[in-house]
């Protein structure tokens, strides 16, 4: 039987996944996911060509926003390909394109601007209060409690363990899904320390970011991908990065879902720092498709 990973194993298992290895001058190869879940999950896509686009770029930029567009799903068994086109390098700003590629084929197209710090007039929504996560019980452990009533087919997905440690401050019920507001809070961090590269934390956040985001537009209807014929695939995100923090420490991702229609769903998401800071914003629009 193989044995579990330790949290510092996942951490940097998380790390090497998205330290991407450049092959030539703006061409990156991104490593193998490690899911076993066939489809690469959109996450490791944009917090890889983050990566790409910030290793193309030199300090003090950093980055600041990100607008990717989701073309086809990636495989699991192939190495994805980053090109970074360097579109403009300016005093205070560059922005970069980034062409995520497998077997030949575009698969996320995403553009990043990057931004050399600086002062200026200041204001943030408020975070709000909701139960911190030392009293809350992770994603995982909430799975495994009703690990015997999933099907077969999902159960090897639900008790992988994760590199990102997600406590909802709300759970969802998985098997009994009903009707509810479409907004959910949660907290996230990576389960072990990662040490202090900044770009590492924001690629971490970038890929922490399409974890919760998809499945608000879902709640109001009362319906999930296990209890239904649903089919849903991520189209777009964007990520805007506004203050330093620390992947490794708890972060609280405020979420919801201001319309729905048309085979798809609109999401945002607030993602604050313990100390009430807002550090990050996110949107996406996704494929909620019911089938018969």
């Amino acid at each position: 039987m193989d044995e579990t990973p330790t949290p510092e194993q996942l951490a940097q298992d998380l790390v090497d996944l998205l330290d991407v290895e450049e092959i030539d001058t703006d061409l990156y190869r991104g490593k193998l996911g490690t899911d076993g879940v066939g489809r690469v999950f959109g996450g490791q896509v944009i917090g890889q060509a983050l990566q790409a686009a910030q290793r193309s770029t030199e300090a003090p930029k950093i980055a600041h926003s990100l607008h990717a567009y989701f073309m086809r799903p990636g495989a699991e068994d192939h190495p994805i390909i980053y090109r970074v086109v360097r579109d403009f390098d300016g005093k205070s700003f560059a922005t970069r394109r980034v062409i995520a590629t497998q077997h030949g084929q575009p698969i996320l197209s995403m553009t990043c601007s990057l931004h050399r710090p600086e002062g200026g007039l200041a204001h943030q929504d408020t975070m709000p209060e909701v139960t911190p996560p030392e009293e809350l019980e992770s994603d995982r452990d909430l799975r495994l409690a009703m690990i015997d009533r999933i099907p077969e087919r999902f159960r090897a997905n639900f008790l992988r363990p994760r590199m990102v440690d997600i406590r909802p401050v709300s759970p969802r019920s998985w098997l009994d899904p009903v009707k509810q507001a479409p907004a959910q809070n949660s907290w996230f961090r990576v389960v072990a320390p990662i040490g202090d590269d900044a770009a590492m934390h924001r690629a971490i956040l970038a890929y922490a970011s399409d974890m919760s985001l998809l499945g608000t537009a879902t709640l109001a209807h009362g319906v999930n991908w296990m209890t239904h014929k649903l089919q849903t695939a991520s189209l777009d995100h964007t990520v805007w990065l506004h203050e330093d923090f620390r992947a490794d420490e708890w972060l609280l991702y405020v979420c919801d879902s201001p319309w729905a229609g048309h085979a798809r769903g609109f999401n945002r998401g607030k993602i604050f720092a313990r100390d009430g800071r807002l550090v990050a914003s996110c949107a996406q629009e996704g494929l909620i498709r019911l089938r018969e």
